[in-house]
């Protein structure tokens, strides 16, 4: 009775505030199970990959944000009042599951990596291995600390070579460090400002926009 306005006619109307909220309920409702379908969806089509670890991480990281969207739907329910729920213990489980994905997210970027370390090192054998033979000809081999320092350098050009030609996974590795922070602020694994974490935020969603705007940059299976 509290919500209903009863206007000249008698006829009771709800008040604008009050259709507008449910407007906006119904449509932040949709939208949260939209991401949660969209999540177990991506995991089904991710589980007919022929690479192995590819399939366990990219069935593992949708499935994980999956469950981390249920219990944003059940914080989010406690928070409209639809249901009485323990705020702190489902926010501990929401950044738990988010940390886990990004872990795995993070694991998946690493694997990308060596594989593309791998296709590097087969186009520039062999520039990479120029400058230790050139130590073992000159018989200076014995020098460990020299030696291991010229396979550092050669291992630090490789990568920055592998990641200047595929700026996809060097972007999908910025944003998931960056999406890390919330969580291992929230955690209490690693406390931090909330400048940081509030400019952490700001760089991914740049990164998302950017992959959106460009599908090209977007990190793919």
């Amino acid at each position: 009775a509290n919500f209903v306005k009863v206007c000249g006619g008698g006829r009771p109307q709800i008040p604008l505030s009050c259709r507008d909220f449910e407007g906006d309920l119904g449509l932040e409702e949709m939208f949260r199970l939209g991401n949660t379908v969209d999540a177990v969806q991506a995991a089904r089509r991710n589980v007919q990959l022929s690479d192995s670890i590819l399939r366990f991480c990219l069935t593992v990281i949708p499935l994980s944000r999956a469950v981390y969207f249920v219990c944003d739907n059940i914080l989010w329910m406690g928070a409209v009042g639809l249901v009485d729920v323990d705020k702190e213990k489902w926010n501990k489980r929401c950044n738990r599951y988010y940390y886990f994905s990004l872990i795995v997210s993070l694991s998946r970027d690493v694997y990308e990596i060596v594989q593309m370390l791998k296709e590097e090192t087969r186009v520039q054998k062999g520039q990479w291995c120029k400058s230790v033979n050139h130590l073992e000809n000159n018989h200076v081999r014995r020098d460990f600390v020299w030696t291991l320092r010229v396979r550092a350098e050669a291992f630090l050009m490789l990568l920055f070579q592998s990641l200047k030609s595929n700026p996809p996974v060097l972007l999908d590795i910025v944003k998931n460090l960056c999406d890390l922070a919330l969580p291992l602020d929230k955690l209490g694994i690693y406390k931090t400002n909330p400048g940081v974490v509030g400019l952490c935020g700001l760089v991914s969603s740049v990164l998302s926009i950017l992959t959106l705007t460009h599908p090209a940059l977007k990190l793919r299976p």
